[in-house]
């Protein structure tokens, strides 16, 4: 491992690219560093302590909604538009052509589109949050001029990341995105040693013991689950073109037990974060009616036996779902069957398309399960700790997991080329 890593700052190309990555990382914490005008630290501080909602959009943001920077929105409003994208496929023909069925070109596309629609959405996001602070005494009233120029900055800043996080991807050592995500979550990892320090004097020795066993526990499990995959084997059928005999080989089709990623973290987040922005945008025409939204909403929140429930159960609910949108058996089906290939034992067409349902649905079975008990995770710690300074963040921790396998997949590609070039 330790060779490898030598050998990455040996290769000059890579050397460069290393160092530009690592520029942006400083970048992206020098945005997560500049407040808007205002603020109110010490209310801020409470008010996202006392929330565990937007303490999840905190690690989204690289700790930029700490403190009110102007990338306080982080990647979110992106995220939030790829996914939206991503459902209009079900809805939308040529979106789906576009995606599916034009290759590179047609992807590109479609994630030119996603920028687009980002935009708005971080606009809009940005005025309900604005709203939600200002209710709460984070930030004094703010005159429409001023909300105005808050949306503009705050909604260029996430733009900034989105394409920070493109020139990432571009040097072909990770995905950009994930890892500007990533940066954030590991950024306060001092802070999060520094509270358990603080509260070792009145924290039980056993207590810390129990966390660092969960927390071992915690990260095996999500390294299993996450490169967890149920194969199915698929032989093809030889076929003669010519004098070349093609096909005739066995291969297998990997479905993963965590197809949908955190994507059904981020949908349940936004279901239950959507009734208080949608209270303070309706609070603007009408007061009472926003006031209602808002205390109905708070009560949920607060409640940690009801939040945690309907967290678990959106989670559940949303991992079938999105694995329906991204995995279509049907067209699996028809790609295998155009390719000569077919799952032994079993007929091409619709009865591989029946085949290959069951199998989803049974692996997506524990997957949904394992992210609904992911997103609760802070909430089962408190519990069993005592105490909030130690807290698991599942959530990070599949993030840190999933990104930090996929980058080391990628650099080790990135050596086994150079090395075969080496040796030609």
């Amino acid at each position: 491992m330790f060779d490898k890593v030598l050998n990455v700052f040996k290769i000059k190309e890579l050397r460069n690219k290393v160092f530009v990555i690592g520029f942006i990382f400083i970048c992206f914490r020098v945005l997560a560093s500049i407040p808007i005008p205002g603020v109110n630290a010490e209310a801020l501080t409470g008010f996202l302590s006392g929330n565990q909602l937007l303490g999840f959009l905190n690690i989204f943001s690289g700790g930029a909604l700490n403190n009110l920077s102007i990338a306080m929105l982080g990647l979110g409003p992106y995220i939030t538009a790829t996914i939206v994208m991503q459902l209009s496929t079900m809805i939308f023909p040529k979106l789906k052509q576009l995606y599916y069925e034009e290759g590179a070109s047609g992807r590109a596309k479609f994630n030119r589109y996603s920028r687009y629609l980002t935009v708005p959405l971080a606009a809009l996001q940005t005025y309900g949050f604005l709203r939600i602070l200002m209710s709460q005494g984070v930030i004094g009233e703010l005159s429409l001029l001023h909300i105005l120029v808050n949306v503009t900055v705050v909604t260029a800043g996430s733009m900034i990341l989105v394409w920070l996080g493109e020139i990432i991807t571009e040097q072909k050592l990770g995905n950009g995105i994930s890892l500007l995500i990533f940066a954030g979550i590991v950024s306060s990892l001092p802070l999060t040693l520094r509270n358990a320090y603080l509260n070792f004097d009145t924290t039980p020795i056993t207590t810390y013991l129990a966390f660092a066993v969960l927390a071992v526990i915690v990260i095996a499990g999500v390294v299993m689950v996450n490169e967890g995959e149920r194969k199915v084997p698929v032989s093809y059928a030889k076929r003669i073109r010519g004098n070349k005999v093609y096909g005739g080989v066995s291969s297998y089709l990997p479905l993963k037990v965590n197809q949908a990623g955190v994507i059904p973290i981020i949908f349940a987040i936004s279901m239950l974060l959507f009734p208080q922005f949608f209270g303070q945008m309706i609070s603007a025409f009408s007061p009472s009616l926003g006031l209602v939204i808002n205390e109905w909403s708070q009560r949920i929140v607060q409640n940690q036996a009801v939040y945690g429930l309907l967290y678990f159960f959106l989670v559940f609910v949303f991992t079938y779902f999105y694995t329906a949108v991204t995995f279509d058996p049907n067209e699996i089906s028809k790609n295998l069957q155009r390719a000569g290939g077919f799952v032994p034992g079993i007929r091409p067409g619709e009865s591989t398309a029946s085949f290959l349902q069951k199998i989803i649905s049974r692996v997506t079975l524990f997957g949904a399960t394992f992210l609904g008990l992911i997103a609760i995770l802070p909430i089962i710690t408190q519990v069993l700790t005592k105490t909030q300074a130690l807290t698991i963040g599942g959530t990070a921790l599949l993030i840190v997991v999933s990104v930090a396998i996929e980058t080391v997949k990628q650099v080790d590609s990135q050596l086994t080329v150079r090395e075969y070039e080496g040796f030609r």
